[in-house]
């Protein structure tokens, strides 16, 4: 019987371990946490949005997006769908985000391990990995004064996102050591820092708009959703697409912008012709009151202060010119990126082993026969929407499937 090692015991070494058991290999997995799949808990406000309906190339990004392609090409969407109702987990669907009928991550997360626990599975947990070696056609990996062998050794680690759930990337240097390179971790689904000061008055707004993310004066991306102002800059889910992109700017000491679209609903010549209709037909209204019912209060605030119009002003003297203005900087609102909150406060790592040394079609090494990775490790990551966790089972199960077959 060939024996698997599987370094992590997150979403992707399970789904590791599991392909590779059921494909006749002997598997044990090492976790340095307490516990298996603890970041799990966390996904999807704790009801773990599993997959999403709705993929593509557009959803997955990296150095190189379509290495995932073959990856999904053997266990995608529809498989990780029958894979997760054969665990028991009925599907619950939400315009396409998919979550267990439970709305409960921790459903995940058993269901899982009662699978590792049924295919004999053995779990090692606490057990920090200080080196692992190829010696022969064998692996050894070490642990304090363990040691474990195996013919073959996943490294389905994590990043670095989220370390108080085990992503701290302390197995980045064991997989340099083996002689793998490392496209720069940087933190993805984060809420973005602004050099803008005027934040901390309109904090705690949601409103719907779109966020334009340029780097150097170009335009990268842009995606539209609820936006969420905060006392440092811009969250939300548009926040949260962009931010890798601008993480991987500021990391490379680029100039990083954003143009934020509080009316995304209007073109700027249909919000033009809503702010004159409100000011001139208002006129027993002042600047604040004319804006009441198209926005927040605090957005409204936020609006007349940066144009210099004063609140209390009569709306009918605004003129045409100043409304000009308020409708440049409400569909335009240009803020300078500074920086990220965080590894700790991001949903996922962008970056990892440079995918130009790992087979697509099996996950495993070409620097290092026998030794495959999967998951968030890797220079692969997903959009806000259940994306992450769809590489994590897929590429998972691809690494432990092959592990255990070829």
């Amino acid at each position: 019987m060939k024996k698997v090692l599987v370094i992590g015991g997150g979403a992707s070494g399970m789904a590791a371990a599991i392909a590779a058991a059921r494909n006749g290999a002997g598997v044990e997995i090492l976790e340095h946490n307490r516990q298996l799949g603890k970041k799990i808990l966390s996904t999807g406000n704790g009801k773990c949005n599993y997959t999403n309906s709705r993929q593509g190339i557009r959803c997955y990004r990296g150095e190189n997006p379509a290495f995932a392609l073959p990856v999904f090409g053997q266990f995608g969407f529809a498989e990780t769908v029958e894979f997760m109702k054969g665990l028991g987990i009925f599907p619950k669907e939400r315009d396409g985000y998919f979550y267990p009928a439970s709305g409960q991550a921790v459903s995940v997360q058993e269901a899982l391990r009662m699978e590792l626990r049924r295919l004999g599975v053995r779990v090692a947990l606490e057990r920090g990995v200080t080196k692992v070696r190829k010696r022969g056609g064998s692996f050894e990996a070490r642990a304090g004064r363990e040691t474990w062998r195996a013919d073959r050794c996943i490294f389905a680690c994590g990043g670095l996102a989220f370390a108080k759930s085990g992503s701290d990337g302390s197995a980045f240097s064991l997989i340099e050591e083996l002689g793998h390179t490392f496209i720069e971790p940087v933190p993805a689904l984060v809420q973005l820092k602004a050099k803008q000061d005027f934040f901390a008055s309109a904090a705690g707004v949601r409103t719907d708009g779109t966020v334009t993310l340029y780097v150097e004066g170009k335009q990268v991306c842009s995606d539209r959703g609820e936006i969420q102002l905060t006392e440092s800059g811009i969250s939300g889910i548009p926040a949260f697409q962009v931010s890798r992109y601008a993480a991987r700017a500021l990391s490379r000491r680029k100039k990083v912008w954003a143009a934020l679209d509080f009316a995304p609903y209007l073109n700027e010549g249909e919000l033009y012709e809503e702010l004159q209709f409100r000011f001139s037909k208002g006129r027993d209204k002042t600047a604040q009151e004319a804006l009441v019912g198209l926005f927040p209060q605090k957005l409204i605030l936020l609006f007349l202060k940066q144009n210099h119009i004063a609140l209390q002003k009569p709306a009918g003297e605004v003129s045409n010119k100043t409304l000009r203005m308020l409708c440049g900087f409400i569909k335009r609102a240009v803020v300078d990126i500074t920086g990220t909150k965080g590894f700790d406060a991001a949903q996922a790592t962008a970056g990892g082993v440079d995918t130009a040394e790992i087979c697509p079609d099996t996950l495993e090494s070409y620097l290092v026969p026998g030794l495959y990775f999967a998951g968030e490790v890797i220079d692969i990551d997903g959009m806000c929407g259940g994306y992450n966790l769809q590489w994590a089972w897929s590429s998972g199960y691809v690494a432990g499937m092959h592990a255990a077959l070829d």
